[in-house]
């Protein structure tokens, strides 16, 4: 199973640590390069300490967990040229209204620095095939590259049972939002989100994914920027279609702002929602409307 899942992820190659080396004087540095063994692709700088984990490593960490936990491995990948590189297993599903939200365990490791292997909720919704990724934000959760095997068990163990009563959270939430509506919002969501300067739950959302700032109002195009007024397009129209098709709710609101990052956005979804900055503003948008629903 380990090696099956490696090879349809294309995760069935190594790296090696490579001594830095000036060009000119031919000093040898005390950085490494992480250098990828069948290509040569260079995925990493590091000091001289830093100690890659293999993706087979990784691999083996998560089938020993797989098989512990019953969580099944599901499939991974990597972004860029394997920067950085995921594998997933797969959780519990969640039923809302007549669609499937389905749940997975994300682990993502890095040969660029910017994680050390760290784990997260992310769900799909198989109507739209929208994605949304959560508990990414500051990636608390983490298991150093220097520790044994034993202890990396162990402490991913804890850490997965964290993820998963936060993923019973969520569900939790996305079940109430799909009971809320947002075209007769109740008197106590109003004074909820007049208390944050809202008159509704959709200005609120926009406000917040658009991240406006200082004079820019939802209100008054003429305050926004030309690329800011197109996105607020876009978002418009993929929340109708949502709201069409989920209903009149909270849940359908969202839907239509994941809808627009899991399709629209140039690149890779995936590490947008995992890296970039629309997949943060999204875990913002989520943690506030829960927060308002609950």
């Amino acid at each position: 199973m380990e090696k099956s899942i490696l090879v349809k992820a294309d995760l069935d190659w190594a790296v090696r640590s490579e001594r830095l080396v000036t060009a000119e004087s031919n000093i040898e540095t005390e950085n490494i390069a992480i250098v990828r063994t069948d290509n040569n692709a260079i995925l990493g700088v590091h000091g001289k300490g830093y100690h890659p984990l293999q993706n087979s490593e990784m691999m083996e960490i998560l089938d020993r967990i797989s098989g512990k936990m019953d969580l099944p491995l599901h499939k991974g990948g990597y972004f860029g040229q394997g920067q950085k590189v995921y594998i997933q297993l797969k959780t519990k599903d969640q039923r809302v209204g007549t669609d499937l939200v389905k749940g997975y365990l994300t682990c993502v490791n890095s040969y660029d620095g910017s994680t050390s292997l760290a784990f997260g909720h992310s769900n799909l919704t198989i109507s739209c095939q929208n994605t949304f990724f959560a508990n990414y934000r500051e990636m608390a959760n983490k298991v150093r590259h220097t520790q044994k095997m034993h202890e990396r068990i162990d402490l991913i163990c804890m850490q997965i049972e964290d993820v998963l009563r936060a993923e019973e959270k969520i569900f939790e939430q996305i079940v109430k939002m799909d009971s809320i509506s947002i075209n007769e919002p109740s008197a106590v969501l109003l004074k909820a989100l007049k208390s944050k300067g809202f008159a509704s739950v959709k200005d609120l959302a926009l406000t917040r994914i658009l991240n406006l700032e200082g004079e820019e109002r939802l209100a008054d195009l003429t305050s926004l920027s030309t690329r800011k007024k197109n996105i607020l397009s876009d978002l418009e129209v993929n929340i109708m279609g949502e709201i069409q098709d989920k209903g009149s709710n909270v849940w359908g609101l969202f839907s239509g702002i994941t809808k627009y990052t899991t399709h629209q956005l140039k690149g890779d979804s995936n590490e947008n929602k995992l890296f970039g900055v629309y997949g943060r503003r999204e875990r913002e948008v989520f943690a506030e409307l829960g927060q308002l629903v609950s």
